[in-house]
């Protein structure tokens, strides 16, 4: 640790700019891997896992038996948060991120050994729970992490939105590389993806954790925990101290996410069933759109977090809530047409509204807490929003299509996770373009309200 703090304090510009630019990369790099590893099973599930291991059930209640095990990885994220954001707080972000990396990547590579129905019965869907609970604990501990090892290396208060939007894209870039990955072995293996092929990507996650952990290894601790530490001001207790200091945040943070997660879940999970069931498209039409839309999503990820530190993070979140809304029924209307061409618009355009909200949304939450309780608040708040959004919601759209038989049901419930959003926005306090270093900075209750239509500039 002593290393570590002299080497920090007496770093030059120069060196703190690599330093900035390796802290963006290893925490985006990081973002990619663990993104890849929790998303693999989004494509899968509704391609495979519904007919490997519950292959006596209806294909819409199979599906839904698969996405009940997708959601077991969001119930256990807050456990992981919870967690990794004490010790996080504790002993720092750098050694906390490369612990999520192993803990997310090592349960990636077992779930390409979990034998089907016809092998060991309802034994592979409890192997496979498991492991997805372990495996959102990993994912628990790891968005902070790679946001705040991105944003304390921050030279000034002006980019924050910016730099902390990269590691955000490591959610859209993961999702990219899985659907590569299942693109591929899918072509490759032929009729043979539902025996061996669909494996594969997952057992090429040992190679992506041990990239990965190579470049962690090589960042610094971050400054500000550094400052910390020579301060003496770490938290005995953090998760305990930041829900008894800053419970509000924890709940606002966590509703302010509706409106971007749930429907997140529902443009690249839900979109296989109901493109398969009602539109009847092909899985490689499908696999394609979305692959496209995380490309587009290269450069409206940080366009947003730039965008929010010009013009204020609430400001531009709203924004992106407000036009999710409205979306959700276009959407569904060009996706209805049953023309491939409007089915590939649809799909490709559907992340952009997505994009302004989570673009700036690391900055926004992160900003949020002070910076001894840091870790442990902001990971709280955004993977609680798992319970209420991102887990439920393959869930609830695939219950609500084999209800009502219409897709504009979800594009309702699109609209009351957003107007849950806005409710919660408009409350959380903004900080864009404030100085967020020091403990002074949520003491004094001027500094700690700053309206988004009036952002502070550096």
């Amino acid at each position: 640790m002593a290393t570590s703090r002299i080497s920090t304090q007496n770093l030059s510009a120069a060196e703190h700019s690599a330093q900035l630019r390796c802290a963006v990369v290893a925490s985006t790099v990081g973002s990619v891997i663990e993104s890849y590893d929790f998303l693999l099973y989004v494509l899968i599930a509704p391609l495979v896992f519904a007919k490997l291991y519950f292959p006596s059930s209806d294909p819409l209640v199979g599906t839904l038996q698969a996405f009940g095990i997708y959601a077991v990885g969001f119930i256990s994220r807050p456990l992981g948060a919870a967690f990794f954001g004490h010790y996080g707080d504790r002993i720092g972000r750098k050694a906390t991120l490369i612990a999520t990396l192993l803990i997310t990547g090592l349960a990636t590579f077992a779930v390409g050994f979990v034998p089907g129905y016809a092998s060991i019965g309802i034994w592979g869907a409890i192997i496979l729970t498991a492991i997805r609970f372990i495996q959102g604990i990993g994912v628990g501990g790891e968005w902070s992490g790679a946001t705040l090892v991105a944003m304390e290396w921050a030279k000034t208060n002006a980019h924050r939105g910016f730099i902390t939007a990269w590691p955000q894209w490591g959610a859209p870039a993961g999702l990219f590389v899985a659907n590569i990955a299942v693109l591929v072995f899918s072509a490759i293996s032929g009729d043979q993806f539902l025996a061996w092929g669909w494996r594969v990507p997952f057992w090429l996650s040992i190679v992506m954790v041990g990239i990965g952990l190579w470049i962690r290894l090589g960042i610094l601790e971050t400054p500000v925990f550094q400052r910390i530490l020579d301060q003496q001001q770490v938290a005995r207790a953090p998760v305990i101290e930041v829900f008894r200091r800053q419970p509000k945040e924890i709940v606002l943070t966590a509703l302010a996410r509706m409106g971007q997660q749930a429907p997140f879940y529902i443009f690249v999970a839900f979109i296989f069933t109901y493109g398969t069931t009602v539109l009847h498209s092909s899985r490689d039409l499908l696999l394609t759109a979305v692959l496209i839309a995380t490309a587009v999503s290269t450069v409206t990820m940080p366009l947003s977090g730039f965008l929010s530190d010009r013009i204020g993070r609430k400001r531009l979140y709203l924004i992106g809530a407000v036009t999710m809304g409205i979306w959700g029924f276009v959407y569904f209307a060009l996706l209805n047409t049953m023309v491939p061409g409007w089915i590939f618009l649809a799909i490709v355009v559907s992340l952009i509204p997505h994009d302004m909200m989570y673009g700036p949304q690391a900055a926004l939450i992160a900003e949020c807490f002070s910076p001894r309780l840091r870790y442990s608040g902001s990971s709280l708040g955004f993977h609680l929003a798992s319970l209420i959004a991102g887990g439920p919601a393959p869930l609830i759209a695939t219950a609500l299509l084999a209800s009502t038989g219409s897709g504009f049901s979800v594009a309702i419930y699109i609209l009351v996770c957003v107007t849950v959003s806005i409710c919660a926005t408009v409350f959380l306090p903004d900080y864009t373009n404030r100085d967020i270093s020091q403990e002074e900075a949520y003491r004094a209750p001027e500094v700690s309200r700053v309206p988004a239509e009036a952002p502070a500039r550096s």
